[in-house]
């Protein structure tokens, strides 16, 4: 899977969440949650739908460090890399 392929099934998953917001008008340096006035619940199911999306688990422990698009984009880059190759395209 290449980058473009993974930042829009980010981007599907924020539209099925908040189907009201431009995803595309999002500023990728700052909060998520602060910019679509997400609830942790809403976070939560933000994660769970890249998880069902990309097949990437994402343990609590990293959520802290998911703040951002840009933050997510490269999470997902390095975990994508780590997954067999069946698994990533």
């Amino acid at each position: 899977m290449n980058d473009q392929e993974m930042r829009e099934k980010v981007l599907i998953v924020l539209v099925e969440l908040a189907p009201e917001v431009d995803v595309h008008a999002l500023r990728p340096e700052v909060r998520l949650r602060d910019q679509l006035d997400l609830d942790s619940m809403d976070f939560l199911n933000f994660l769970i739908g890249i998880d069902e999306q990309l097949g990437v688990d994402i343990p609590e422990a990293d959520y802290p460090h998911l703040a951002t698009l840009d933050s997510i984009y490269s999470y997902l880059r390095r975990k994508l890399a780590e997954l067999p190759t069946e698994k990533s395209s």
